[in-house]
């Protein structure tokens, strides 16, 4: 299979802050941010794996780093920094923009990992990557660790849902 470049699976997602967004600090809600960071990262994946079907196993800690108020424009930027046999890392950065002032400052970060579904609805092979940018490289770099990590809690996970009960709290 053919690799492709880390940047042939940017995707960039510029939207402006609604009223309706906004919590009751007047920030724009994180579960707002973390679904627009979905959506675009689903597109990384898409255009990575060329596949109709890529489906989100799992959110790295999104870390909110500056609130995004009313006044900002949100500007989502996505790309894979890692892929496995059929799963893709993808990284989210998220920059809050003053419309007024023009000051730039990350609001957000978070790495998705997706999974490509093939049409027989079974993990399908995705291309490997190459980074090529500096910010490229050390995301690639430093992708195994994180994977290692995830390893860990997909095991912890597993253990906690073995030990979690399906009964109705009321009866």
């Amino acid at each position: 299979m053919e690799t492709k470049k880390m940047k042939d699976t940017r995707v960039v997602q510029t939207d402006q802050v609604l009223i309706n967004d906004l919590n009751n600090y007047h920030s724009l809600f994180g579960g707002v941010l973390m679904k627009k960071m979905d959506a675009c990262a689903t597109l990384s994946a898409r255009r990575h794996s060329r596949i109709k079907e890529c489906v989100t196993a799992s959110t790295d800690s999104v870390h909110f780093i500056a609130p995004i108020r009313q006044t900002d424009s949100v500007c989502i930027e996505s790309f894979v920094t890692y892929s496995g046999k059929s799963s893709m890392e993808i990284f989210c950065k998220v920059i809050a923009e003053d419309l007024e002032t023009g000051n730039r400052r990350h609001a957000a970060t978070a790495f998705f990992t997706f999974v490509a579904i093939g049409p027989d609805k079974k993990p399908a092979q995705v291309p490997k990557v190459i980074p090529e940018s500096k910010e490229e490289k050390y995301l690639y770099e430093t992708s195994s660790e994180r994977v290692k990590i995830r390893d860990i809690k997909r095991k912890q996970s597993k253990e906690l849902i073995s030990n979690i009960l399906l009964d109705k709290p009321w009866d």
